[in-house]
């Protein structure tokens, strides 16, 4: 659970929302404070503390912020007015998710660390299953294996199609619009660069993102850049702010905070 990782987290949105359910899912919510173009404090803490339960917290935890999460997603349906059919409670659209999930943060700490022995790589596999199961997809419905995963992601690849109306709700957040404005002409150009850089080739070419060998090799100098910086960080600082994240939930339970 390392913050630099967070520079993979356009990516990881654009990816998820690639799928027509989630992306209109998302895109047509009616719960207006999880909007990230709109809301973008409170939508970055709800994604990034619901990124610490599923991986750090307790059951008691994960139990108490799935109910929190659900009284939001219970909001999230298609009506007759929707471009798509989507419920934010389908467990196949958040298998999706899990395994978008699953597949950034193995890109991250590949990255970041280096590649992973066989071992340590399926037990890193098996615990990814959190990010569906602490939500409400079974954990049967969770690929057996790495070899089973890799049939899942290549065979769901072909149900990714990102329209025109997706396309620039996402090229927003790969611009990161969400940010001050004073902030755009730097922050959008390295944000979509980086972004960019994360996707695989099939979601960079529903999205109509350029790409080169010149823009690979100055993505690969950069990441060497963040896995040093990575590395020389001290522990506390490396999980922040998915360690803030936690704590600021306790903080709320321990409160009666709203969690979401």
């Amino acid at each position: 659970m390392s913050g630099l990782g967070l520079l993979a987290a356009g990516a990881n949105v654009i990816m998820q929302l690639a799928r027509p359910a989630v992306g209109y899912g998302v895109y047509e919510s009616k719960v207006e404070t999880g909007r990230l173009d709109r809301h973008p404090v409170k939508r970055t803490r709800t994604t990034l503390t619901y990124l610490a339960v599923a991986s750090l917290a307790t059951d008691e935890e994960k139990k108490l912020y799935r109910r929190a999460v659900n009284g939001s997603h219970k909001y999230v349906r298609s009506d007759e007015n929707s471009a798509v059919e989507y419920n934010a409670f389908d467990p196949q659209l958040q298998l999706w998710v899990a395994a978008c999930l699953y597949r950034g943060f193995e890109d991250v700490y590949k990255i970041l660390y280096g590649d992973l022995d066989p071992v340590t790589q399926d037990a890193f596999y098996q615990r990814s299953a959190t990010f569906g199961t602490t939500l409400q997809m079974r954990r049967d419905m969770w690929p057996a294996d790495r070899d089973a995963f890799e049939v899942y992601w290549n065979e769901n690849l072909g149900k990714v199609a990102i329209d025109e109306t997706i396309r620039e709700h996402l090229y927003g957040i790969a611009s990161a619009t969400f940010t001050p404005k004073l902030l755009h002409p730097v922050v959008g150009p390295f944000n979509r660069f980086v972004t960019t850089g994360f996707l695989p080739q099939v979601f960079r070419d529903e999205m109509r993102l350029p790409w080169s060998v010149r823009r690979q090799r100055n993505f690969d100098r950069s990441m060497r850049v963040a896995a040093l910086v990575n590395r020389f960080s001290p522990k506390i600082l490396r999980m922040f702010p998915y360690n803030f994240y936690l704590w600021d939930l306790r903080r709320r339970i321990a409160k009666g905070i709203p969690l979401v």
